[in-house]
This record gives C-alpha cells, structure tokens and sequence, in this order.
C-alpha cells in the first residue's frame, strides 16, 4: 500500500560513488522500511555527509508513504443521477460504481493497479475440464454490515441475479457464458461454463456483480445497500450525496481503507467540479474536461492525475433504426469524423486517436495498423457511401451532454461543420445531464457515451456487442461476430485467438454502429492533503474507483 519499495534513493545522491553511496541506500531502505529508528537514521545520514535538509525531505517522505487511519474522504464525481437505485444490475455510471463497487459491496474478484486480477470476497480458484469449470474458495470469515457471515449462498445468489437475457442486468452480457452455479459447501463456490473462459476471474470484477446478502429465497437484498465492503451505508440521497462509515469488522483492515468516512457527491457540472477541488469542498474529484485540465496546475494544494487506458469516447448509432439500419449510411458517419481535430481542439490532446474499435490500447490482442488501417476524414468517401444508400444528401440529429463524455457538445459542433462537405446535416441536441443514461442513451437514435473499456476483450464484447447483451448500445447483430465471440472465448491457443480478436475488430469497424473518435485520457485532481499512490489502476477512474480503499490522508 505505501510507497516504500521506491528505487529513487533521494540521500544517495548527495554522497560521493562507492561503499558511501551504497550504505546511503541501504539506510534510506531500511528506514523506510521501518527498520530504523528517525533519530537514527538522522545521524547515520548527518556522519555520511548527507545534509540535514536531505535527512529530514527523507523523514517526511516516510511519514507520507505511511498509512495514516483517520478523516473523510471527500469526492466530487460525475454519472450520478436521482434515478439511479442501489440494484447492482442497474449500476450506469461512476457515481454508483464508486459507491456500490468501490465503497460498499466488493466482487468475487478485483483489478489491481498494475493490471492484474486478484481476489476480492473469494480468496483463490482453481480451472478444470479445459477451463469449463472453475472453483471459487469464498473467504472465511468475511461478514456483512448487519453482521450476517458472508457464505457461498450469497456469492451465488449474487451471480444468479444477473443470469438470463430477461433479468436486466447490465452485467448480464458478462455472465452469460455461466451454464450453472452452485454452492460447494459454506465457502466453495462451483461455476460451469457453456464453453471453456480463461478470462472467467477477470470478468467477475464487472462492477454490476457486486456481492449482496441473500434474502434465502434465492435472490439478493440489494435494497438496503447492506454489503461486507470497507464501508457500510449511513446516507444515500441518489446521484446527489452519499456518506459511508468505515465497518469496523472489515475482513481487510489493516491492510486498506483507512478512511473514517466517504463522502460522495454527484457534481455534474465540470466547472462546479474544479470550483469544489479549489475551494477545499472536496478531496478528489474525476472527469476534469481537457480544456480546463490546465486550471489544475494553478490551483495551489492540488495536484493532477493523469491515467491512460482504454477509456473511450463513443458516438453509437441504433443499427435498428431508421437511417442508422443502413451499414452505408453508419459508414458514411463515420468518414465525416476529423478525429485528429477532434482529438486536438476537444480533448486537448489528452488521449489517442480511436479507429471505431472498442479495443483499446492496454488490451493484449488490440489489431495493429496493419490489419486494421486507420479511418480518416474523407467526405468524398462519406458521398461515395451514401450514394450506395441511395441518397445525395443526409439530415441527422445527434444528442449530447457532457456527462457523455466531456466535450461531448463541442465534439458534436465539430462534427456538424466537417460534415457539410459531404452534404450531411447534423443537427446537435444538448441534453440535460441528469437522467441522461435512462432518457437519451439507448434511446435516441445517435447520441454521445464513453465506456472505460475492459480489460480483456472477451469482457468487452460480451458486455456490449454481443447481439443479446442488455447494454448493446448500438442494438447491432452480427451472427459471425457472436460466433467467433464463442469460439474466441474457448479458444486457448494465443495465435488463433488472436487472430479471431482482430477479425471480431475489423467486423465492428466495417459493420457496427460505433463511432469511436478518441480513445480518451482520465484527467483528475486531488488536494495534497491526500496520498495518492505512485501507481494507480486504470481499468476505472479514481484508482479503479477504489481510491478510498488505497488512499489516505497525510
């Protein structure tokens, strides 16, 4: 959790090369480790020849890096909504996501800060039968904010609530591999899959699958917000404020969560968002647009936070409606995108260009520029399509708000004006913020929405381009994608799945309806007041949206 495996030895550069130089390394090393005494190490330092300005910039680094218990953490962040509920399945944006996943109710499994999968409530697994067949081993002594023992009853009533194309769930598309699930005694958990999954552990970090109480008729309590997270439930005004509690009988103390409080606030506006860092309101805040991102550095006691992954700005279009049921006229769209103005004049140049392929950068088999060329501005391109549609000109509206993604307006306007060389008229509807997700996404037919990517491409596909997932937000079916989704997932042989991830990209990028411009930077600001760990996880903002499991005041 601290910082003190750091291999900048900072004493060690006042001292000459050699034994001297390497006895300054080794004391820093051992009194940050805890090893030595302050006294002690002042003056070994001092009889070495490091100043007393040296000694003492290394005692104050060890006291940060030291996990303090103690305060509130006070967080700004975007995606709340009045409408949003406490039903993991129903999860949308990074408000509840921190609140639900990162505060109250942990999964089976978590992401860590450098990209791999641990366990979170189970403490291990074990693969068999060609990777069909996993066990689970549930954490003993693990116990739930009403004091309830948290047993294998309530992982797989958890899991099953998000099982079938009817439940509703937007985590739905990720377990829908799961053939059954069953308890193996009070702590053993057994999950069949329809075909073999490598990625099973990492899929069972999805958000939407947060570990609730069973209500003993085989579905959960989700309602009373009750988990066996780091944090327990004492306020909950939805998309508004939250404030959690530190649970005393957390499984993990010690090792993380040292805040005594969390208290979360839905600042939609990003202007408000900067005004609350600045001011000292708030902690952390996530979500800082690009074109404000230098206001952070001005900002006395602030600091920035930069994490690049596979955050993407999105543009779906409804395959199922009307122009949009047209592949020509999805193309044509998506050749009257300038993706290098957009990424330039919108993002500021926080982020990379986006290719309308939802794997991102940090995935292992993301298609290279040879199998998947880049798609440039060309609205001679754009008529060539949509005179294949039949049409000489198009009119089209596109809805946004910045809780889409930040910019998502001005990315709009830009939009309007590079269309008009190919005769395309776009007409740019803002959209309030609030009730965005439940009004405008997946219910208009062209609108603006980010997704943080996933960190296997097995994960993201499922959850959103599989033709059955609940959050298939171009409603676009492709009966070779689905599969070569399946085949992808069985498939344990890297070179052929791999090349069954680059075909599964190159038929997105012909034949979906996504529009992806930018794959975008998470831009954040934090008070100094905090300790912000060197390496931080970028599957989500905030650290993984864990922030106040990781981070402490100093």
């Amino acid at each position: 959790m601290s910082n003190t495996n750091n291999p900048k030895y900072a004493i060690s550069n006042e001292v000459a090369h050699g034994e001297t130089k390497a006895k300054a390394q080794h004391l820093q090393a051992d009194f940050m480790a805890g090893a030595i005494s302050r006294r002690d190490f002042i003056s070994t330092a001092l009889a070495l020849g490091v100043s007393l300005g040296g000694a003492t910039a290394v005692v104050k680094q060890a006291q940060a890096a030291t996990p303090k218990s103690g305060g509130r953490l006070r967080q700004g962040i975007t995606g709340g909504a009045t409408s949003d509920v406490l039903d993991p399945g129903q999860i949308l944006d990074a408000y509840m996501i921190n609140v639900c996943m990162g505060q109250l109710r942990p999964c089976m499994t978590k992401i860590m800060p450098d990209g791999s999968t641990e366990g979170d409530i189970c403490s291990g697994w074990q693969a068999s039968n060609g990777g069909k067949t996993w066990k689970f081993d549930v954490r003993k002594g693990v116990e739930f904010h009403n004091g309830k023992d948290l047993t294998s009853n309530d992982v797989v009533d958890s899991i099953r609530h998000h099982l079938g194309e009817d439940s509703g769930s937007g985590g739905s598309g990720v377990v829908a591999g799961i053939k059954t699930i069953k308890t193996d005694g009070k702590h053993g958990v057994i999950i069949e899959l329809k075909e073999g999954d490598g990625d099973l552990p990492t899929l069972l970090s999805d958000y939407h699958l947060n570990i609730c109480p069973s209500n003993g008729e085989g579905g959960i309590d989700w309602q009373s917000g009750i988990g066996a997270g780091p944090y327990q439930l004492v306020e909950h005004n939805p998309g508004v404020r939250t404030l959690t509690k530190k649970f005393a009988n957390y499984w993990n103390t010690g090792n993380e969560a040292w805040f005594d409080e969390v208290e979360t606030l839905g600042i939609g506006d990003p202007t408000a968002r900067l005004s609350a860092l600045a001011t000292n309101a708030v902690d952390a805040i996530n979500s800082v647009p690009p074109k404000t991102a230098a206001r952070l550095k001005n900002m006395r006691d602030v600091q920035t936070l930069i994490s690049t992954g596979n955050k993407q700005a999105t543009m779906p279009m409804l395959c199922d409606v009307k122009p949009f049921d047209d592949i020509n006229v999805r193309n044509a769209l998506k050749y009257i995108i300038n993706r290098q103005e957009m990424l330039d004049k919108v993002f500021f140049g926080y982020g990379e260009l986006g290719n309308d392929n939802p794997i991102g950068p940090a995935n292992i088999f993301r298609a290279t520029t040879d199998e998947l060329p880049q798609r440039a501005y060309d609205p001679e391109r754009a008529k060539h399509y949509l005179q294949k549609a039949g049409l000489s000109k198009l009119s089209v509206q596109f809805h946004a708000a910045d809780t889409g993604f930040p910019g998502a307006v001005d990315a709009g306007a830009l939009m309007r004006e590079s269309a008009k060389a190919a005769g395309i008229d776009i007409e740019v509807i803002r959209e309030p913020n609030d009730g965005y997700w439940s009004n405008v996404w997946m219910v208009k037919p062209w609108s603006a929405c980010f997704w943080s990517g996933r960190p296997t491409e097995n994960w993201m596909f499922s959850q959103v381009y599989l033709s059955t997932a609940d959050w298939n937000d171009t409603h676009w079916k492709n009966d070779r994608f689905d599969m070569l989704l399946r085949a992808g997932k069985a498939e344990t042989n890297q070179a052929k799945r791999r090349d069954i991830y680059v075909e599964m990209q190159q038929i997105v990028h012909e034949d979906g309806g996504l529009a992806l411009p930018v794959f975008q930077s998470d831009i954040m600001g934090y008070r100094t007041s905090m300790h912000v760990p060197d390496q931080i996880a970028n599957n989500w903002e905030l650290d993984g949206h864990h922030a106040c499991r990781r981070w402490w005041q100093v």
